[in-house]
């Protein structure tokens, strides 16, 4: 009895470890393409002849967040089809091209004001993101009304084009937060899941799933940091 219980302890252990070496990946690779999105960035908004075309050219700007959903639709829907290089590479296209169309967005606010919304965006997602990982409590009841949640938002957004209500905009922009808050924690635990039944003795399988997950959690991020800069950043 005494071996079964040391054998089951070494077996959770290990479990424990693979699961936190996958989702350490994860982060690394959120990073990178944060990192990625925040050169892309600079290099736009320092380069006035760049910005003027994307302002200038609203069709080329429209076109470059359309290729951006495609990288994001092909990595989603083709993932066991794709090798681990593709995604990769997949996913550096689109956190370069999102810096890219960041940029106009970003020359909006003051730079101080971008720095601190950033700051405060990194501790509310870390936050949610830990509460996610080492949470007991089964978050699979979220997804419905998140993604009801994520629609509303949309469709609430579209319809504000028209009205330019400020009331709406902010509204929108608070209940973005939440969700988006919601969505961090409810995917980092999706996450670990994932990776405590990953084959993990499939490295191309092991890569897909690491760049995938921190795909989904980049997004989570960027968009809650534009609803958070909506709400605190200040305009120039």
């Amino acid at each position: 009895m005494a071996d079964n219980m040391i054998r089951n302890t070494g077996t959770v252990a290990h479990a424990q470890s693979v699961v936190n070496v996958f989702m350490r990946g994860v982060y690394l690779w959120m990073g990178i393409g944060l990192g990625i999105t925040a050169v892309a960035a600079w290099y736009v908004l320092n380069n006035d002849a760049f910005m003027n075309f994307l302002y200038n050219n609203s069709t080329v700007l429209f076109g470059l967040i359309i290729v951006e959903l495609g990288f994001v639709f092909a990595i989603s829907m083709f993932l066991n089809k794709l090798s681990g290089t593709t995604v990769t590479l997949l996913f550096v296209a689109y956190s370069l091209l999102s810096g890219i169309t960041l940029a106009p967005i970003l020359a909006l606010y003051t730079s101080a004001s971008l720095a601190r919304v950033f700051v405060a965006c990194a501790a509310m997602f870390g936050g949610m993101s830990v509460y996610g990982l080492v949470t007991k409590r089964d978050l699979t009841s979220w997804g419905s009304f998140l993604f009801m949640g994520l629609i509303g938002i949309i469709v609430a957004s579209l319809i504000n084009m028209f009205l330019k209500s400020p009331a709406v905009h902010y509204i929108i922009s608070y209940v973005g937060v939440l969700v988006f808050l919601g969505l961090t924690a409810y995917d980092t635990q999706k996450l670990r899941v994932m990776g405590e039944s990953a084959p993990h003795d499939d490295r191309t399988a092991i890569r897909r799933a690491t760049v995938y997950g921190a795909l989904t959690l980049y997004l989570d991020f960027i968009n809650l940091f534009l609803m958070l800069l909506r709400i605190a950043g200040d305009r120039r």
